[in-house]
Order: structure tokens, then sequence, then C-alpha cells
């Protein structure tokens, strides 16, 4: 074998809030900083970027699921104001986003996107994903930068078969994984709230998430390609999800098993980074 010629970091994502409280991801790039989603507020952002080496003000743009408060805080409209950070939504939602913000200085940093890619930071591209959420529906996310794709996509309500696609050949994949079956059966939540979570256009179940992660990996293998450095499961259901459910579902596949990291509510991960290792001219890829 060939002497490792060069190891470099190109995509770090560091996973800051993820759950029904509210939902927010730091995307660090070498063309700049930016926000999946600003579900929580910018004081408790600033509070839980401490230690991972950039702070508020390195983020440079905002991109958005969607529009439900738990993805974007209205707390932030002043600070986004202020420093002129563009707000990357939907092209179906901008109406109702300057709506909810009312102001027509918001207005002007909005920056729709719909079925191309499109560039929030310089060398990163974003490719949004149709997803089946409420009524309005929400988007997931390939993003593709120096080297690297990255999958991201929750609130999904089912799994579409063009995401499965999509999501083939990636360095990281982040994937809801909201609720446990029978926990939400019994729960004491109203019947009209279990529905709209179980569906179909709610969230998806740890065995709807499982089913997909081992399809997106069973692809990837198929057409020879590279499997993800780590797997992430976002927006657990505190009251109809735990922790120990997942493990012991998702770790059934020694595939996933080494890779499996959990997003949680109320504390930060590590950054998690996509690492690129260059043989020669071969590139060493995450086989499982």
């Amino acid at each position: 074998m060939q002497h490792l010629m060069e190891t470099r970091m190109s995509l770090q994502f560091c996973f800051l809030a993820s759950g029904s409280s509210g939902n927010c991801t730091v995307v660090r790039t070498p063309g700049g900083v930016m926000l999946i989603d600003a579900g929580i507020g910018p004081r408790i952002t600033a509070h839980r970027m401490r230690g991972t080496g950039v702070c508020i003000s390195d983020i440079s743009a905002i991109c958005l699921t969607h529009l439900d408060r738990d993805h974007f805080n209205l707390n932030w409209l002043g600070f986004l104001i202020r420093r002129g950070i563009p707000i990357y939504c939907h092209r179906s939602r901008i109406g109702d986003l300057a709506q909810i913000a009312g102001d027509p200085a918001f207005a002007r940093l909005l920056q729709p996107f719909g079925e191309a890619a499109f560039g929030p930071l310089p060398g990163l591209r974003c490719h949004g994903i149709d997803l089946a959420h409420d009524a309005e529906g929400s988007h997931g996310f390939v993003l593709e930068g120096f080297g690297c794709r990255a999958g991201f996509a929750t609130d999904l309500g089912h799994v579409p078969g063009h995401l499965l696609e999509r999501f083939e050949h990636l360095n990281l994949l982040a994937l809801e994984s909201n609720y446990d079956p029978e926990m939400q059966r019994v729960s004491d939540r109203p019947w009209f709230l279990k529905q709209r979570i179980m569906g179909g256009r709610g969230h998806l179940s740890n065995q709807q998430a499982f089913d997909a992660v081992q399809a997106i990996l069973d692809r990837s293998q198929r057409h020879k390609r590279r499997l993800p450095d780590r797997i992430v499961l976002l927006h657990r259901s505190r009251q109809c999800n735990r922790p120990h459910l997942l493990r012991n579902l998702f770790e059934r596949d020694a595939r996933i098993a080494p890779r499996l990291i959990l997003a949680e509510q109320d504390q930060r991960t590590d950054w998690i980074g996509t690492a690129i290792a260059e043989i020669g001219e071969q590139l060493l890829l995450g086989w499982g």
C-alpha cells in the first residue's frame, strides 16, 4: 500500500439542539459557518457554541428546513437584521416567513431555494429535498463541498424513495428518529396529536428510521459507494422515546453500531467531521 499523503477535514457539524423544544445545527467549512435551522434563540445558541472554536458572530447564513417554531425562533430577527445575515427558505414559504416576521428589513434577507442547488457559503452547494411534513411540508438537504457530502433530514412524515437515492454515497448521514410506536400509543397525548405524528406526515418512528438507514447503506454497498463515517439520529421525542431503545435497535446492524451518534435536546455534540484521506490518487473510502 502506498503511503498516506494527506488527511484533511472539510465539513464539520455540531448539533447544538435537536428535539421539539428547538433544533439547531452548526456547519463549519473552510468557506465559513452557517446554521441549519435556528429553533433555539441566539442567547442559547451563543451559550452552546462556547468551547467549539466558533461563536455566534461567525454565522454567515441560515438554512431552514421549515417554519415550525422549533426550527425557527423569532428571537433571531433583530440579530439577523443587524448583521444582514441571509436566510435560505424554500420558495413556497418565503411569503409566509416574511409575513410572520412583519419587518421589511428582514424580508430583504430572505433567499428562496427550489429544485436547483444553492450556495449559502463559498464552496458549499446545498440541494433541497422535498419532504411530507404537515400541510406545508419540510425540506432535507444534501450538502456538497470540499470533497465531501452530507445528508440531513428531519420532520419527514415518511421516507420517500427519492431520499434514499439522494442519500447514497455520504460522508455523514443525519436522520430523524422521533418516537417509539408503543410509547406513543400508550402516552397521555391527545389522539389527534398521535394521529398527526404517526399518520405519514408527522415524524419517523425508530423502526422507520432504522429501515431507512439500512436501505441507504444497502444501496451504497450494492453500488460500491462509500458508507457514512457517522450516522446521527435527530429529533428524539422526550416523552415517547429513549436512548436505550434507539441503541438496542440500531446497533443490531454491525455497520451502524460504530458510526452511531444520538443528538440531544439540551446539550451539543462535539464537532463531527467528514474527513477525506488521500492515498496517491486514490481516496480511502469508509466501507463498513
